[in-house]
């Protein structure tokens, strides 16, 4: 530490790194960028072909020429690849897809039946405050009836 007590850059970004937040990013990171080969796979290997059915099988090959031949090799000429675009969007969907329906929905459920199973603990714990309160009040009743029945008030 510094003379100020303040940390120094180092003990900062070692505390960083020790919080279980960095590796819970960096597994999912790596997750990501596994589910991102599978995603790829099933667009090239199913959607493709199901475009292919109606055109070119490559989404990519997609295209629209705005100035010139757009033929390989010309340089004058502009081209809008439309189809890698298309490509990109299925992909994201697909992956937005599986992502809410495999992770995001379940969690969703079970952090409701969490926050249910919480609530309903804490209704039963209120019940029995509840029914503790009233059997002080009735010992309390019960104890003043005895005073006022044995005792005259002064």
């Amino acid at each position: 530490m510094s003379e100020n007590n303040e940390p120094s850059v180092w003990e900062g970004f070692k505390a960083f790194l020790m919080r279980g937040n960095v590796i819970d990013l960096a597994v999912a990171v790596v997750i990501g960028a596994a589910f991102t080969n599978i995603v790829n796979a099933v667009v090239e290997g199913v959607i493709n072909p199901i475009v292919g059915a109606f055109g070119t099988q490559d989404l990519n090959k997609y295209s629209y020429c705005l100035k010139g031949s757009c033929t390989p090799g010309s340089e004058d000429s502009i081209e809008i690849m439309w189809g890698s675009i298309i490509s990109a969007a299925i992909s994201f969907l697909i992956t937005a897809a599986v992502v809410y329906f495999l992770m995001v929905l379940p969690m969703a459920k079970y952090l409701a039946r969490q926050a249910a199973k919480k609530a309903e603990k804490e209704g039963t714990q209120e019940v029995l405050e509840v029914t503790e309160l009233e059997v002080l009040k009735e010992i309390r009743d019960s104890l003043v009836a005895q005073r006022g029945s044995g005792h005259t008030e002064p």
